[in-house]
């Protein structure tokens, strides 16, 4: 999975749309090879976006969980401590 994919599921306050086009747009980014598309590619890109937006807007709202939701700031702490305990 792309590493600037962030879970979205189950945090407080719930994802943003901001986020969620953020996702998928890397997504599609990796999954095209393209940071950037040619204007040829362009149109298709977008719609990728589009698509992988509201799929992901979907799987979000249809999820359940019995579990407390997490704390961003928290959950950035943690990823921090991991990132400087795995480079230095």
């Amino acid at each position: 999975m792309c590493r600037n994919i962030k879970t979205l599921f189950n945090f407080e306050p719930p994802a943003t749309e901001d986020e969620i086009h953020a996702s998928a747009l890397q997504f599609v980014r990796k999954l095209s090879g393209f940071n950037k598309p040619s204007q040829a590619n362009e149109a298709a890109f977008e719609r990728a976006v589009a698509e992988v937006s509201e799929a992901a807007r979907r799987l979000l709202n249809s999820l359940h969980t019995h579990a407390p939701a997490r704390d961003r700031e928290l959950e950035a702490e943690k990823a921090k401590e991991r990132s400087r305990l795995r480079f230095g």
